[in-house]
């Protein structure tokens, strides 16, 4: 008898590679418990989610079988007359996930989070399906906090997430860690280097620090690199990850002439990524829950320079912390995040062997069963 599992989330890959993930534990599970099972995909009818689902579903027909594009708004914490609008939309994307859920008949709504979740919850909680819905963050954001109303269980990333919890929402929390692409789980640290050009020079090469600062680009941590780089490729190869966006082509080029093979810069590194990722000694980036556990897993200790201020919900500043405070990380946050801190910390850094103990403090906190897979398991439990 087919089981049948639909997840929604979306708005940014964000939202949706962590899906993804869980989607392809439940694959491999239903294969090795001979259950036949189909996955849905609820999304945002425009912008990224239907080509990042669908380019997912490779040959073995991993990840969702089917994506439902539904209208999507976003439930905004400041006052714009863009909220009145939206609500239009949001009603639009209940009624159409109301008639998706209706159709396929699910076992399970998996959420993932994200503005585009919060109208499939809804039109689940009224169809009586059981929803499960995961936060990444370390505090819990907006569409959660709805979304939990409806949720048989609220997948966690921390055990501390639930002190932004109410008496009710505890009872229904769960922990398990947040779920990380496959792809980080089989990484190869040879093929970043033959990607990169690193040649192995013996005791004499300086240590790889990766500079990310998301598709888009970081101007903070692009004008961080900047004023430190004769320090920054004095000690370290520097591979540069400029972004598509906030970045001045002609500074990079001679930056790249004067440095030479100390100064490796990419607009965007695509499906090499998490090899440069595990090829690498150091990660200076933003402090985005998904891109932390990805380098967690590969136990690459972290520069996080989180957003800040306004136009953030300070989750960024929340993740850092943890893992700054869990010895994986340093944090370089509002008024540190300059020249002078950057160099200090990477200094500290590379003294008295403190990058192999950050690296075996990130190997506690993932140790045990892969979040993905224990996510799967409570979901197919929940099947039966």
């Amino acid at each position: 008898m087919w089981k049948k599992i639909a997840f929604t989330g979306g708005g940014t890959a964000g939202h949706i590679f962590p899906g993804l993930a869980v989607c392809d534990e439940l694959k491999s599970l239903s294969k090795e418990q001979n259950q036949e099972l189909q996955i849905f995909w609820i999304g945002n009818s425009r912008g990224m989610d239907k080509k990042i689902v669908e380019s997912a579903c490779g040959p073995e027909g991993v990840s969702a079988d089917k994506f439902y594009g539904i209208p999507s708004g976003k439930l905004r914490r400041y006052f714009s007359f863009q909220n009145f609008l939206d609500l239009f939309k949001i009603f639009a994307g209940f009624v159409k996930s109301f008639f998706i859920l209706l159709k396929i008949k699910p076992d399970v709504l998996f959420s993932k989070g994200g503005f585009v979740s919060v109208p499939p919850c809804l039109a689940a909680r009224l169809l009586k399906i059981p929803v499960f819905t995961h936060e990444c963050d370390f505090s819990v954001g907006l569409a959660n906090r709805i979304n939990c109303k409806s949720a048989k269980k609220m997948l966690l990333s921390y055990e501390e997430t639930k002190k932004y919890l109410g008496a009710v929402q505890k009872e229904k929390a769960v922990v398990t860690g947040n779920p990380v692409r496959p792809v980080f789980y089989k990484t190869d640290a040879a093929i970043g280097k033959k990607f990169l050009g690193l040649e192995d020079n013996g005791e004499n090469k300086k240590p790889v620090l990766l500079v990310l600062g998301g598709s888009s680009g970081a101007k903070q941590i692009n004008t961080l690199v900047k004023d430190s780089i004769d320090f920054l490729c004095s000690h370290f190869t520097v591979v540069h990850q400029t972004g598509l966006l906030n970045t001045n082509s002609d500074e990079v080029e001679a930056l790249k002439s004067k440095y030479k093979d100390s100064y490796k810069p990419y607009q965007f590194i695509y499906d090499e990524m998490p090899h440069v990722v595990a090829c690498s000694d150091l990660i200076l980036s933003r402090a985005g829950a998904n891109s932390i556990w990805e380098c967690a897993v590969l136990k690459k200790p972290m520069i996080l320079v989180p957003l800040c201020g306004n136009g953030t919900r300070g989750d960024q500043v929340d993740n850092a912390e943890y893992f700054e405070k869990a010895g994986c990380a340093k944090v370089l946050l509002g008024e540190k995040a300059t020249k002078d801190y950057l160099e200090e910390s990477l200094s500290w850094i590379l003294e008295n062997d403190n990058l192999k103990k950050m690296s075996d403090n990130l190997g506690k906190l993932t140790k045990g069963e892969k979040p993905a897979l224990k996510i799967a398991k409570l979901i197919l439990e929940e099947c039966k």
